[in-house]
């Protein structure tokens, strides 16, 4: 599908949606929670708050260390924040996450069933791990990240095998674009990092694979499309 398309499609579905009475911010909004990825800051996910906001969505965004922390540690601060959040509004509450940030939406959700829960959205989340910690599990670097960077493995221990088959709608997008030539370390068709295959995940809602490398993924405006529309009919763009 060309991008022109896309933005076609983007403009109608602002067209055909009403404008919202209240502003973003009032509790009768819906709400997108945005969760970052591993090393990133909240400020990645700023153009696709400001997006959404425009669209009438009342957006927060999760703010996490995440290197040289563990698991556990990530989701306990974000777990708080996700709480918060949702605490002043009975309307649906989305959630929206980029690579690790996928993976600490999936794990919140294991352990809390909101009763306004919306829809997911996991751009280039490792949802079954990455060849590539597989690879430089033991290299200085990787241990300098930290316990969380090296969960993300494709073994039985990793931190993504133990998240359960999501039990809400949820749509997954992955990239297909590596900046560098990675076949030693991540075989097979991937964004740079994640193989597009870890991307996916049981009882997924819908699935697209876009022309966009990992660290783009959150910010490029074909992405915002497509989380849109997923948060609006439960579809991608196809």
């Amino acid at each position: 599908m060309s991008f022109v398309r896309l933005l076609i499609v983007l403009l109608v579905l602002s067209s055909s949606s009403p404008a919202p009475v209240k502003t973003p911010s009032s509790a009768s909004a819906e709400r997108v929670i945005l969760v970052h990825g591993l090393g990133r800051g909240k400020s990645l996910l700023t153009p696709m708050k400001e997006r959404l906001a425009k669209e009438g969505y009342a957006v927060s965004v999760v703010e996490y260390r995440s290197l040289g922390r563990t698991p556990d540690q990530i989701l306990h601060d974000a777990a708080q924040q996700m709480a918060r959040f949702n605490s002043d509004t009975a309307a649906p509450v989305h959630f929206v996450g980029h690579s690790l940030g996928g993976l600490v939406i999936r794990a919140y959700l294991d352990s809390v069933r909101p009763t306004n829960l919306g829809r997911v959205v996991l751009i280039g989340s490792p949802n079954h791990g990455t060849p590539f910690v597989d690879r430089f599990r033991d290299a200085w670097w990787l241990k300098l990240a930290g316990a969380a960077a090296r969960s993300l493995g494709t073994d039985s221990a990793g931190f993504p095998q133990h998240l359960r088959p999501p039990y809400y709608p949820v749509g997954v997008i992955a990239g297909s674009v590596r900046p560098f030539d990675n076949d030693e370390f991540v075989p097979g068709e991937d964004d740079g990092i994640v193989p597009v295959e870890s991307a996916k995940v049981e009882g997924m809602s819908d699935f697209i694979l876009l022309n966009i490398s990992h660290s783009s993924l959150p910010r490029r405006e074909e992405t915002f499309v497509h989380v849109l529309s997923f948060l609006r009919t439960g579809r991608f763009v196809h």
